[in-house]
This record gives C-alpha cells, sequence and structure tokens, in this order.
C-alpha cells in the first residue's frame, strides 16, 4: 500500500480524495447568463459565469443590485428544470410580478422573511446542511445591509441607545459557517449589500458587515452608475461593476452593463467599449460603428443584438476578453493552442 493510499484510508473525512480526483474541483459548476459581460465579471470570460460559493453585490440604494441577482438566479433556473431558488429576505422591495419580470417561476421559489442576523444564520445553516450535494438549490439574500443583529433589536425593544458591537461579529460567524457548505455541496449564494463612504482625505467605497464577508466571498462588486440622457431626459443608467475582489477576475477591473426603461439590461451592452479598446471595432464617423475591416456601418442600437456579436467572437474577440480579465487568461489561452497543436 502506497502512503496516499494509506493516508486516505485513515482519513475520517468521507470525502478525502486525491487533489487531481477531487469532486470539489473537477465537478465544479458554472451557471452561463444571457449577459456576457456579466460572465465576464463572474468567471473572466463569456463562456463562464457563475459559480459555487459566495458573491456580493454591493452598492448605494438603486444600483440594481436585486436585479442582477435575479437574473443569475433565472439563469441557474433555467438550467436546471428542478432547481429551486432560495429567497431571504430584510427588505421586502421585490413583489412577485418583480420575479416574474426575470422570467422566474415563483412557484420555484422558497421566500424565507428574516428579521436578524441570527436569523438568518440558524435557518440558512440548517437548511444547508439537510442538502445533499446534487441538489440544486441557489441562495440570494435581499440584502446583508438590511440585517440588524439580535442584540441591537433587544436594545431598541428596552429602550437602550447604545453602540452595537455584535452585529460585525454575527456576520463574520455566519459566513464563516456557510462557506464550506457552498463550496462541498455546489450551491452558490448571493448576497445583496449596502456600501458607505470611508471617512478620511480620499474616501472611497466600503462594504458594509466587516471582514467577515470579505475573506469568505469568491466575488465582490462594488457598482457604481451613470445617468443614460437623451438631451435633458434621463433613458436609462450605466453601470459600471468594480471588481473589489476575485478569485477569477482581475481585482480593480471594472466592466460595464447599461440598463434602459423601455428594454431593462441590455444583454449586449459593454462590449462595444472592450471590442475599439481591442481593435475589433472602429468608429468611422460619429453615431456609427463598424466591425473591422468591414465597410457596414451600424448605429449604436444594432450592436445590442446578437446577430452583430457573433461573427466577432469567432475572430478572437472572446480570447482578447479573456486575456484581458481573467487571472492567468494569457497563460490559460496559450494551454489551449499548445493542446491545439
Amino acid at each position: 500500500m502506497s502512503i496516499m493510499d494509506k493516508l486516505k484510508k485513515n482519513s475520517k473525512v468521507k470525502d478525502t480524495s486525491i487533489l487531481s480526483e477531487s469532486k470539489f474541483f473537477t465537478e465544479k459548476d458554472m451557471v452561463q447568463t444571457d449577459v456576457p459581460m456579466m460572465n465576464v465579471a463572474l468567471s473572466g470570460s463569456i463562456d463562464g459565469g457563475l459559480a459555487p460559493g459566495l458573491t456580493v453585490l454591493a452598492g448605494p440604494s438603486k444600483h440594481f443590485k436585486t436585479s442582477f441577482a435575479l437574473i443569475m438566479a433565472s439563469s441557474y433556473l433555467q438550467k436546471y428544470e428542478d432547481a429551486v431558488l432560495l429567497f431571504y429576505d430584510s427588505e421586502f422591495g421585490s413583489p412577485q410580478s418583480y420575479f416574474e419580470q426575470f422570467k422566474i417561476d415563483t412557484s420555484r421559489v422558497l421566500h424565507t422573511p428574516v428579521a436578524n442576523v441570527e436569523q438568518l444564520k440558524f435557518d440558512l445553516v440548517n437548511q444547508l446542511e439537510q442538502l445533499e450535494r446534487n441538489d440544486k438549490v441557489i441562495v440570494v439574500i435581499d440584502s446583508v445591509g438590511n440585517l440588524a443583529s439580535k442584540k441591537e433589536m433587544e436594545d431598541a425593544l428596552n429602550e437602550k441607545s447604545v453602540a452595537d458591537m455584535s452585529r460585525a461579529k454575527a456576520l463574520k460567524g455566519l459566513f464563516r459557517m456557510v462557506t464550506p457548505y457552498l463550496n462541498m455541496k455546489n450551491i452558490p449564494l448571493v448576497a445583496v449589500n449596502h456600501t458607505y463612504k470611508e471617512i478620511g482625505l480620499f474616501p472611497k467605497d466600503v462594504v458594509s458587515g466587516g471582514t467577515g464577508i470579505y475573506y469568505s466571498a469568491d466575488n465582490i462588486w462594488i457598482i457604481g452608475r451613470q445617468q443614460d440622457k437623451k438631451g435633458t431626459e434621463i433613458q436609462g443608467y450605466h453601470f459600471i461593476i468594480n471588481i473589489e475582489k476575485s478569485r477569477y477576475v482581475k481585482e480593480k477591473s471594472k466592466i460595464p452593463i447599461s440598463v434602459s426603461w423601455e428594454g431593462g439590461v441590455q444583454n449586449y451592452s459593454g462590449l462595444l467599449d472592450c471590442a475599439i479598446i481591442g481593435g475589433y471595432c472602429t468608429k468611422p464617423s460619429p453615431g456609427w460603428y463598424a466591425e473591422y475591416g468591414s465597410a457596414k456601418k451600424v448605429r449604436y442600437e444594432d450592436t445590442l443584438k446578437k446577430e452583430f456579436w457573433d461573427p466577432i467572437f469567432d475572430k478572437g474577440f472572446k480570447r482578447y476578453l479573456v486575456e484581458s480579465y481573467k487571472i492567468g487568461g494569457k497563460n490559460e489561452m496559450l494551454d489551449v493552442e499548445d493542446a491545439g497543436e
């Protein structure tokens, strides 16, 4: 018996295996959304998407955080017909009609209202403990930033006005307990959170909830926005996804996605800026765009269509995005080339 076989046999953990054969890496699921630049923000690749583990969407109010979370959840439910969305709600700002806008069947959503961090922790840990690895469940928490601690609520009931130091500790304990379940049972958890401005000479956006979220998260987005105006009329918003932390995407990357009042998320938004920088598209005259080397010019609205992008994807643009955004992307593409020789 080899030393490896001896160690494996002696282990008290049933899922112990040789790293190259470990299901926690070889069977890692990834769910692709219909928004290419969202897939890039999640995984560094258009062909990637949402992976198991903790993804945190942070930003001020009205920054489309819940909507981004529901886009991911909808993609998961569409990929797995028997999947369920476990939705923990502390804000109660998402009625059934809001889920239906994202093509989510509300009969597949288990809505769980929560009033404090401890209540969320006990219920979520209990739910995850009962699941098997092949059970298809996606968890959304809306939101972490709006949850008080049990002590904070008890102080309010007892008319005590004292600073609460227990909330950050409770949140740290929550994610410390939950994170192993997510990876061992192949479950994605998307947590909506708030940001606040750090006090100082150069204030920056900071994710609320203390260091526990940072330590546990696989992805942290800080979402910014700019108004999309036509004259003086607001048509929608241009959102910038700032990659604060990621196991897949280069940190501090900025990924654009646009939303219009009329059509919602513009699925192919954000690609044009990258394609112009990379030399895959040109702007031959104001208001007109073209594929590099093509005489056919189109308006901006036409660049939001799948038909415009399919031939550009086939000409190396996918590879360019991987090299630009994915951690180790250049080496990965070299490995692909070597394998093809």
